[in-house]
């Protein structure tokens, strides 16, 4: 029968990801949800199927059609969104952040694993074959026992996304750190597979409403050890392409990843690994995000980028936050305990109806 598949976010990259999602076998296209009226009739147009204003009447009109839906909108509607298809029954593939806030990051994991739901989260440098290399090169245990990282974002942000959504905080949640920032986040969690433990931070607005800068200190745990992190992200940076890195410090080496190019320096000496442009373009990545979250709805396999992996960078995020408002550091751990107790309480979260 094959899986349908709806969404809710439907221009710029939704657009992009349906076109995507359309072209993967088995996949039927059901209905789309945008604010936007040019939106909707661009989808009803391409895909020959209903939009809707709303999400809440997408879900009433095909809620019980639907296998799964991908969620691409302004990041502190992903919440309200999420929790109304897992409660219809529906999987959710989110893109990133999964969540502003803890105690809703938190709500969407314990939903989805008690209504026995899919929750994946758009992070796609998990399909990305130097960064899955990186992660390997780590877990064989080629450079020791991994001690510190350095990591580092750049790109122009501020300048192309001043105006839009992204630069008003009750859409975004926060600047360019919770934006492009995220994936790094993503990124340095994932290759270490560790856990954020502690976090300093300072951010500049650059005479904008959101983070155009920022500069976290953080401790990691992988393994019971401690991971000593600086991780650095710039929205004022060049005009050329994103520029990015991350040196992993082990004990008995290191990795450096640097814009596509990863370089390995241990006893045996210094290892170069360069990435197939051809293989790991944008649109290559997200069509393999995307056929991993329709592989989970099918059971598959299990979610690649899941929604306790999605809570463990919002929970870093929103502590960098917390850190800068109070000046002092945060125990992310300790959090995290306060978002499953908020959630324990039930109060009204940030995108639930008052």
């Amino acid at each position: 029968m094959g899986t349908r598949l709806g969404a809710i976010g439907l221009g710029g990259l939704g657009s992009i990801e349906l076109e995507i999602l359309a072209d993967i076998d088995g996949v039927e296209i059901v209905a789309g949800a945008d604010v936007s009226a040019a939106s909707r009739e661009a989808f009803e147009s391409t895909h020959g199927a209903p939009a809707y204003a709303e999400h809440e009447a997408m879900l009433e009109a095909h809620g019980d059609e639907l296998d799964g839906v991908s969620i691409v909108t302004p990041h502190t509607l992903h919440y309200r969104q999420a929790m109304d298809c897992l409660r219809a029954g529906v999987d959710v593939f989110v893109e990133k952040p999964m969540a502003t806030g803890v105690e809703n990051a938190v709500d969407l994991v314990e939903t989805a694993s008690k209504l026995d739901r899919v929750l994946q989260v758009g992070y796609q440098r998990h399909f990305h074959p130097l960064f899955r290399e990186l992660k390997e090169t780590v877990e064989s245990g080629r450079i020791g026992d991994v001690h510190s990282v350095n990591c580092y974002l750049g790109q122009e942000w501020i300048s192309i996304q001043e105006g839009t959504w992204r630069t008003d905080p009750s859409l975004s949640g926060g600047g360019q750190l919770y934006d492009s920032g995220s994936h790094l986040l993503d990124a340095l969690l994932w290759t270490t597979d560790a856990r954020p433990a502690s976090v300093a931070a300072v951010t500049d607005n650059r005479g904008h409403d959101v983070d155009v800068n920022s500069a976290l200190a953080a401790t990691l745990e992988r393994d019971g050890r401690t991971i000593t992190a600086s991780i650095g992200v710039t929205g004022d940076g060049s005009a050329h392409d994103p520029h990015e890195g991350i040196v992993i410090w082990g004990t008995d080496g290191r990795i450096d990843y640097h814009d596509g190019e990863m370089t390995v320096v241990d006893a045996d000496g210094t290892t170069r690994v360069r990435a197939d442009e051809s293989t790991t373009g944008f649109r290559q990545l997200t069509r393999r995000k995307l056929v991993a979250f329709v592989q989970a709805v099918e059971g598959e396999r299990e979610p690649a980028v899941s929604g306790r992996f999605g809570l463990q960078v919002t929970a870093l995020t929103e502590a960098a936050y917390e850190s800068v408002a109070t000046g002092e550091t945060v125990n992310v751990g300790a959090l995290l305990d306060r978002g499953r107790e908020a959630r324990e309480e039930g109060p009204t979260l940030q995108g639930e109806a008052e």
